[in-house]
């Protein structure tokens, strides 16, 4: 099998040569710029490394690289895809805290503040989030859980795509479809209904979480009437992104919603089957009705009571199976939902084994999930619990996405 073929298999629940692997194809499963460097060095690859998510300081996974580790799925985002079609000497270049130089895209400002940390400046002139000295990432520099009333009447989520980014995501798409045998991962248009408040931003004046989590329990209609409005926005905008990109990806991101604490549901399942469910049913319905896309949804946490609903919601594949979160068992979520979700993730847990296990630990653990998610059998992708840090030993690094390839 070819990397399409074998991401094909996976997905459709038939049983692949071994066990596909991702690694940098969505926004949580990804890999920080220091270790990737690491990484690049140990595989003898000397070049400038690009940032391809700026809050969260990830790189852009070359293809040379997608290659010496058998990655088999290749990211179509549009939030970057304009980016990851120029050279890294165009974009800004940046000497991270450790001595790293790396490539932001092309517009990024990055201002150093008096106390040493950096702030992202919007086109405005005002910092909207920063990292503290020697820190890692970006934070936003509105909490999440902060903000002033929510005005419904306000939110005008928009129905388009720019028509430069539709041409640039059908360039890069036709690109890596005919020169790469890569799966494409597309992501452009999802929901969070979950955390709707905290993507509304400017268009509700800031409005908090909080105040959205009160107003699924006493406002009802009104949230409706929002979510409804949110996923006739993503409708639209996912019809011109199909019309651009056709069937050169074999999935697509609709959902990113952390719907998960460490120790539980974010809301009350019953909760969520009332209020939210039926709007993930609607935009995962037009999806398969108009597309040959498998729907793609990534939400962190302890979810299992989720997992249900977005099954008969219509969502296929389930990332990226926070394994270390409670109620989230390999075994057991394999023997509830094997066979009735793709599990696109769980393959390693980058909170406790991944940081401070040793090598052949590490690859006892990975081979311990693969055998818990009967990995070889489908409905499998291998990549870590959300994204590789900077602090992680490059030798765990090695062994880990080793450990997937040579699973037999």
């Amino acid at each position: 099998m070819n990397s399409r073929e074998r991401i094909l298999a996976a997905v459709n629940f038939e049983a692949p040569d071994r066990v596909p692997i991702d690694l940098g194809a969505l926004r949580a499963s990804g890999i920080n710029a220091v270790a990737y460097h690491g990484l690049k060095k140990r595989m003898g690859l000397e070049t400038p490394t690009k940032i391809h998510d700026t809050m969260q300081i990830l790189a852009e996974v070359e293809l040379d690289m997608v290659e010496q580790l058998h990655v088999d799925v290749l990211p179509l985002d549009a939030s970057d895809v304009g980016w990851t079609m120029q050279r890294a000497d165009e974009g800004v270049e940046q000497t991270l805290f450790c001595g790293l130089p790396v490539h932001f895209q092309p517009g990024t400002r990055i201002a150093t503040e008096d106390d040493g940390g950096w702030a992202l400046i919007d086109g405005k002139g005002s910092p909207y989030a920063r990292m503290p000295r020697d820190g890692y990432y970006f934070d936003f520099v509105r909490p999440t859980m902060s903000g002033k009333s929510i005005d419904p009447d306000a939110f005008r989520p928009a129905h388009t795509v720019p028509d430069e980014t539709l041409e640039m995501m059908a360039l890069r798409a036709r690109h890596l479809h005919e020169h790469t045998d890569k799966a494409l991962l597309g992501w452009g248009a999802s929901i969070s209904m979950i955390g709707l408040s905290a993507l509304l931003g400017d268009n509700i004046t800031q409005g908090s979480l909080d105040e959205w989590m009160m107003m699924l329990m006493t406002e009802k209609q009104t949230a409706h009437d929002m979510m409804g409005r949110f996923v006739d926005a993503v409708i639209h905008q996912t019809e011109q992104f199909h019309q651009a990109v056709g069937d050169a990806c074999f999935a697509w991101g609709v959902a990113s919603d952390d719907a998960g604490t460490q120790r539980c549901e974010f809301i009350s399942p019953d909760l969520f089957e009332e209020m939210i469910k039926p709007h993930y049913a609607r935009l995962c319905d037009w999806v398969h009705a108009h597309t040959s896309w498998k729907t793609f949804l990534h939400s962190c946490g302890s979810v299992r009571g989720l997992i249900p609903h977005w099954i008969d919601a219509g969502i296929d594949i389930f990332n990226p199976v926070q394994i270390s979160a409670a109620n989230m068992e390999p075994k057991e979520l394999h023997a509830e939902f094997g066979g009735r979700i793709v599990f696109w993730g769980g393959g390693c847990d980058t909170q406790g084994v991944l940081p401070s296990a040793g090598p052949d630990e590490v690859r006892r653990h990975v081979h311990a999930n693969l055998d818990a998610f009967h990995a070889l059998e489908g409905g499998f992708v291998f990549t870590q619990v959300h994204n590789v840090q900077q602090t992680i030993p490059v030798e765990n690094i090695e062994s880990m996405l080793a450990a997937a390839c040579e699973y037999r």
